[in-house]
């Protein structure tokens, strides 16, 4: 039987072409990141790996070819639409979350969607939400960016073993 080491993952969404620092030095402390969409530039990738290695992004109802520099174009065609990542004690699903539903995603939807993960990641509301009620728990890290923030740039990190799940929320 392997044992596998805890891990953190920084959550992160909708930086719309810009990223707090605050929330770079979360990225930095932890073991990967995840961006939920909605990058906006590959100035964001380029920044989350300079903190971070193992960078994780799925692309959002923004990150389409004619929104981006025509210069990144080769960088936003190859971002999928959902990422899935085997962490200890359970899989992690992204995605954006715009395919669920405009303005309130259906959380049915999502988990019909993800049925074998343990936790779902989503974005596009800029709104932060942690919705533990049933698995797979459903999170959205609100907006890392300027753009509709609610009150400030906010992330999650989820520190995942075999034996549990936490959620540790930031606001700045």
């Amino acid at each position: 039987m392997s044992i596998e080491r805890p891990v953190s993952v920084a959550l992160v969404s909708d930086t719309h072409g810009y990223i707090y620092p605050e929330i770079l030095a979360v990225v930095a402390r932890c073991d990967m990141v995840v961006h939920a969409g909605d990058v906006c530039g590959k100035h964001i990738l380029d920044a989350l790996h300079e903190h971070n290695d193992r960078v994780i992004a799925v692309a959002g109802n923004n990150d389409v070819p004619e929104r981006w520099l025509e210069e990144e174009r080769e960088t936003v065609i190859t971002l999928p639409r959902i990422a899935e990542l085997e962490l200890p004690g359970g899989k992690l699903s992204v995605e954006h979350g715009h395919e669920h539903g405009w303005g309130t995603p259906d959380m049915a939807g999502l988990r019909a969607a993800h049925p074998h993960s343990k936790m779902i990641v989503y974005g596009h509301t800029h709104h932060r939400m942690v919705d533990k009620s049933e698995v797979p728990w459903i999170v959205n890290p609100g907006a890392a960016g300027q753009v509709r923030n609610n009150g400030g740039p906010s992330c999650l990190v989820v520190h995942a073993s075999t034996e549990h799940w936490e959620i540790e929320p930031f606001r700045f």
